[in-house]
């Protein structure tokens, strides 16, 4: 496992653009060894709760912790799963319904494993890390979001 890999974590202010993520993956075209790419795109939401709509989540987190436990959730995968890159970003501070706030990328030389590892990393990070979503209504009331 290269170190240097799992240390790479990045957190986003606002959403994060699609052309950050064409950017990202026109980037892994040199590299001709990996064979398979796969991405999760996490979307805000315009949930109904308590009939008012969610208009935005307002992110926030323990950047410090929360950058040592996506290390941690990274060192895991390259132990747990052959693959080639990984990249995470997370968007902090105010994300509109029908944006970006969450891009996981996946590489490696064979598609089955990108499917597995990125599943796991998802799942992970949902799970672990200290990212906290205020959700905010159309009112400019809010509620804290629940991870489901």
């Amino acid at each position: 496992m290269n170190t240097e890999k799992a240390k790479k974590t990045c957190f986003i202010n606002g959403s994060i653009s699609a052309e950050f993520i064409g950017n990202s993956i026109a980037k892994h075209q040199s590299k001709t060894t990996i064979g398979a790419h796969n991405i999760f795109l996490g979307q805000v939401r315009a949930d109904e709760i308590e009939g008012k709509e969610v208009v935005a989540i307002d992110y926030t987190a323990y950047e410090e912790m929360a950058t040592t436990t996506l290390n941690e959730i990274r060192e895991a995968a390259f132990a747990k799963y052959e693959v080639t890159c990984m990249h995470i970003y997370h968007s902090l501070g105010l994300v509109k319904a029908g944006e970006i706030c969450l891009f996981i990328f996946v590489s490696a030389p064979r598609r089955k494993v990108v499917f597995e590892a990125l599943e796991f990393l998802v799942e992970e990070i949902k799970a672990k890390v200290p990212v906290f979503g205020k959700e905010i209504f159309e009112d400019e009331t809010y509620t804290w979001k629940k991870n489901t």
